[in-house]
This record gives structure tokens, sequence and C-alpha cells, in this order.
């Protein structure tokens, strides 16, 4: 595998002018070009017809991952938004599975209108450059980002304003691509908020919080990068995976995460950061095309344990043209028809969000 940059691009240079230029057929180490950046190409090594290159070889992963408002939602090579399809099955699959709930059912934490008078799912904010910045106070500073963070007043809390759950704000700043998240958030009376944590991260980098520290989820990741979003789903493709919650999780964590929130220590609970995938052999048919678009990328990218809550919870953006009745042929979906995956082998470095492609 080439990572430089520049020989990986020369190398590209090489290939598309012998297409370009009608140059003999020939057999090269070529089957896979990607990029991963916007200045770096990676080369997968193996035999490849040059002459029988068409646009689809080529692009054999999506060049670009998920964007909002110009933004990348993280690089296209962070473990985010990296395929795990063909990753091993963990060792411990088994046990996290039935602790989490092998008959449990997917349950959709998002949708239209609202449950118990409370929006459903978690709500973001776009803001631009200039938004006035306000001060936040954290319960646990020591781990949290210190502010000020673009906050509008208005700004929508996860469950409404009147929520006594987790209350998340997230804000993404269109210009710089910085995204603010907090938890437990609360108007302070003079402009300003005060929540339990907050976190800030580059989506233009692949940069991890610092080891032990929460977020304003408990695994210390980022929450927007893994909610299912409308105009993804209309588009016929999720390009990442899916944050989702369990009601027992292990006190530890695996890359990506950087941290845990539980005292448990027994073998059979899943750590925070453990993926899972839908099962290849699970049949799609018969569900509407909404939900096989959701049941295609948890077998593709999979989805994230993230936070206690729910077992199965996924969760998403709130968004009036859900069809809430549709979103519930997810609940068909139990436990069992999933399997933990191992992804340590695409570990590129502990501190970075950085993933090998597959």
């Amino acid at each position: 595998m080439i990572r430089k940059a520049g020989l990986a691009g020369l190398i590209l240079v090489c290939i598309l002018g012998v297409l370009a230029c009608g140059g003999t057929p020939q057999v090269i180490e070529v089957t896979q070009i990607v990029v991963t950046a916007v200045t770096q190409i990676v080369v997968v090594a193996g035999e490849m017809p040059v002459g029988e290159v068409t646009p689809a070889s080529v692009e054999a992963r999506p060049l670009t991952g998920p964007q909002i408002a110009g933004c990348p939602i993280l690089p296209v090579d962070n473990i985010w938004n990296v395929p795990v399809d063909n990753l091993p099955v963990h060792a411990n699959s088994d046990a996290y599975i039935e602790t989490i709930g092998r008959d449990d059912t997917v349950h959709p934490d998002f949708g239209s209108g609202e449950w118990e008078g409370r929006p459903i799912g978690i709500p973001y904010v776009v803001v631009s450059g200039d938004q006035p910045k306000v001060n936040v106070d954290f319960d646990w500073p020591e781990e949290s980002d210190p502010g000020p963070y673009p906050i509008p007043p208005d700004t929508p809390i996860e469950g409404g304003p009147d929520s006594d759950g987790d209350r998340h704000i997230l804000v993404l700043d269109a210009d710089s691509c910085l995204l603010y998240e907090t938890w437990n958030t609360w108007p302070d009376g003079d402009g300003g908020w005060w929540a339990g944590s907050g976190a800030v991260f580059d989506l233009t980098s692949n940069a991890q919080r610092p080891d032990n520290w929460t977020s304003a989820d408990a695994a210390g990741l980022p929450i927007l990068p893994g909610l299912i979003r409308y105009d993804e789903v209309a588009a016929g493709e999720i390009r990442h995976a899916i944050r989702v919650t369990a009601p027992q999780t292990q006190a530890a964590y695996v890359w990506p995460a950087t941290h845990f929130a539980s005292e448990l220590t027994g073998a059979e609970y899943p750590p925070m950061g453990q993926r899972f995938r839908l099962k290849a052999d699970f049949d799609l048919a018969g569900f509407s095309p909404e939900v096989q678009v959701i049941l295609r990328a948890m077998q593709t990218y999979g989805v994230i344990l993230a936070d206690n809550g729910g077992a199965w919870f996924i969760s998403g953006v709130p968004d009036e043209r859900w069809d809430n009745d549709v979103l519930r042929e997810l609940r068909q979906v139990t436990g069992d028809d999933f399997e933990a995956v191992n992804v340590s082998g695409l570990m590129v470095a502990p501190d970075s969000g950085q993933a090998s492609i597959p």
C-alpha cells in the first residue's frame, strides 16, 4: 500500500495517461484507487489490466464522505465513514449480542412529529462564521473544550426546551467546519448556557479526544457523524456508521472511543466504541425503499456503540418528512441479526480516527 501523496499522484497520472493516450494495455499492480483526502490517494496492490479500467473499477469506494452545508462530516477515511462489511467477526460477538438483547428489536429513535409532546430525534443547527459566540459553563470542565460556543438563543434542544433527557445541542459552523456539541444543556438566563460537558470537533481532521475524555456523548465521540438524516436516505445512500445505544456497557472503550460510562467489568458487556453490523445474509426484500437504505448502511458501515440507552436504539435527526409508519419496519430487525466486528486492523494510530481503507 502506498500512502505517500506525491508518489500516489504520480502513479495515478501514469495510469490515466495510458488510458487517455491509447497506450498498450498492460498489467500493473493496482486494484483500487481511493482518494482518502483532497491530497492523498491510496493505491492497493493487486493485478488489474489497465486497458480494462472503467469508472466503476476506479471508484471502488466513495471518493467523498458525507457532507452538510459544504463541510465534510469527517474525512472520507475516518473510521465513521469506512465500510466494515469485509472485516472479521469479533471473538466476543455472541456474548455482546446476548447482553444487549438478542431478541430485542431495532428502535428508530427519530422521526416526524412528537412523542409525548417532544420532537423525536437529535436536532442540529447550521450557523455561519459570524454567529456570535456565548459563554458555556460545564459541570465537567476538565474534560470539555472551553467556550465560547456559537449557540444561537433559539437553538433546538434534543427533546425540546422542557426535556428532562440528554438535552444535546449540536451546532455546525459552516464557514470553519467546526462542530460544537453539548450535553445536558440549559440556558443560564444571561444569554449563555451551562452544560454537563461539551466538545469541539474539526470536521476536516481525524483528531480524536484525549484518552479518558468524554464529549457530549458517553464514548467521547462526536454525535452528528452518526445520525441518520432524511436527505441522505432520500438520496438513496448513507455513507457512514450509525450511532447506537445499549442498556449495559463495559467499563472500557475501544478505538475510536475515548471514554466509558459504566462500572461493569464482565467480558460479556460491550465496550464503548464497539462496532456492529447487520449480517450480510439479512434479506432486505420486502422492506420499503427508505428502510432498505438504512439496512444497507448497517450492513456496509455498521453501527457504533456511543452511549448507554435503549437496546438497539439507532439515532437520527427529527424531520417532518419522515414517515413514522415506514420507520417502524425497522422493528422487524432483532439483535440476532447483528454481529460484532473487529475493526482494530484498520487503526492507523490510537490517537487518530483515520482508518486504513479495507
